[in-house]
């Protein structure tokens, strides 16, 4: 009762946390994403290996060499041509993968020519959006990488939000149907037992990011893809950006449509509409994770940018302020979701039986 409301907070986060880990079911589920993460990448190792090795080969005129001393790394191999014609001739015979050339009558003032997909690490490395020009275009050879890094992403999101998203709704209801919510609240205000919630899951569920991407780190370094992983960088960095967030956002809804109900069986008929928000973007980047129409939404949706946002960074297409935008979004989104979600929590937490509508609760609130 002395306490202040941030030192509530933090006890009913600590409590969350205490349950959850002593929990044998749970920590099964977090063991088991891990090493599926684990696998996908030692697996994308494999396929990577098989497939030829860490070198990209690019074609620079040599007047343009010394403007482009950002492609001087250990794993492109610089092949300097008399001019534009001989660089292109040299992609179009399959000895080099691209052909990178100043060209003022484009706003970037670079070009970039590819057979069949643009490179990666070579868009990455521009510091600008060159000008690309792909000689076949409608081929496209299946990108393993890209793909397994799809996966990757999206299964951490999805199974991450599922799995603490279901832990939240399983407390609430919980505490809820044995009355304990009355004894709780005798105590506490209801905002701040469901900012505890989400405050206690959220941190387990960076702890569980934090890990998979240290376990994602060493088996790329274990499988010889350090130079990918150097790569890869932005794109992990932000997917731990936008997750902190992506989370918090559709942690306060789980919380909110659980307090409607008073059953656990139940609880499917309100926490649908939230679990298909994870689940279209999870199935979206697995069968799109080459299309940069699909992706460009997704990076700017909030329920899809933690996955999204990142694959475009790893393709190179995405433009210096497009991630901090996207996050701007998720942002805006998230301080909306937990006035609202607090305002539905606070009108049906003590209201027991039926399913309270979200009319009702938001009137009661």
């Amino acid at each position: 009762m002395t306490q202040n409301p941030m030192q509530q907070t933090w006890l009913v986060a600590e409590r969350e946390i205490r349950t959850r880990l002593s929990s044998k079911a749970f920590v099964s589920s977090i063991v088991i994403m891990l090493v599926l993460i684990l696998a996908s990448v030692v697996i994308s190792g494999l396929v990577s290996k098989n497939s030829g090795d860490d070198v990209t080969r690019v074609a620079v005129p040599e007047a343009a060499v010394s403007s482009l001393a950002q492609l001087d790394q250990p794993f492109i191999e610089i092949t300097e041509t008399a001019g534009t014609d001989e660089a292109k001739a040299l992609v179009e015979s399959g000895d080099v993968e691209a052909a990178v050339y100043l060209d003022p009558s484009v706003a970037s003032g670079m070009h970039v020519i590819a057979d069949e997909e643009p490179p990666g690490l070579i868009m990455q490395l521009l510091s600008i959006q060159p000008e690309v020009t792909l000689l076949n275009g409608d081929g496209g050879g299946f990108d393993f990488i890209a793909y397994f890094l799809a996966i990757g992403f999206g299964l951490v999101f999805f199974i991450t939000a599922m799995t603490f998203g279901n832990t939240i709704v399983q407390s609430v209801i919980e505490e809820k149907q044995t009355r304990i919510i009355e004894i709780l609240l005798a105590t506490v205000k209801p905002r701040v037992l469901l900012a505890g919630k989400v405050i206690g899951n959220s941190l387990l569920a960076l702890a569980t990011v934090a890990i998979a991407v240290a376990l994602v780190s060493v088996g790329m370094l274990a499988t010889g893809q350090d130079l990918l992983l150097g790569a890869l960088g932005s794109s992990l960095i932000w997917f731990g950006v936008l997750f902190i967030f992506g989370f918090l956002l559709t942690a306060t809804m789980y919380a909110a449509a659980a307090s409607l109900v008073s059953r656990l069986e139940d609880a499917a008929s309100v926490t649908t509409p939230v679990m298909m928000l994870i689940m279209i973007p999870y199935m979206l980047i697995i069968f799109f994770f080459d299309n940069p129409t699909v992706l460009t939404i997704m990076s700017y949706v909030p329920f899809s940018a933690p996955v999204g946002m990142p694959m475009r960074l790893y393709y190179g297409d995405a433009m210096w302020w497009e991630p901090i935008a996207s996050l701007g979004i998720i942002l805006a989104t998230t301080a909306i979701a937990v006035w609202l979600s607090a305002k539905i929590y606070e009108g049906s937490i003590l209201r027991t039986g039926q399913r309270v509508k979200l009319g009702e609760a938001l009137k009661k609130a």
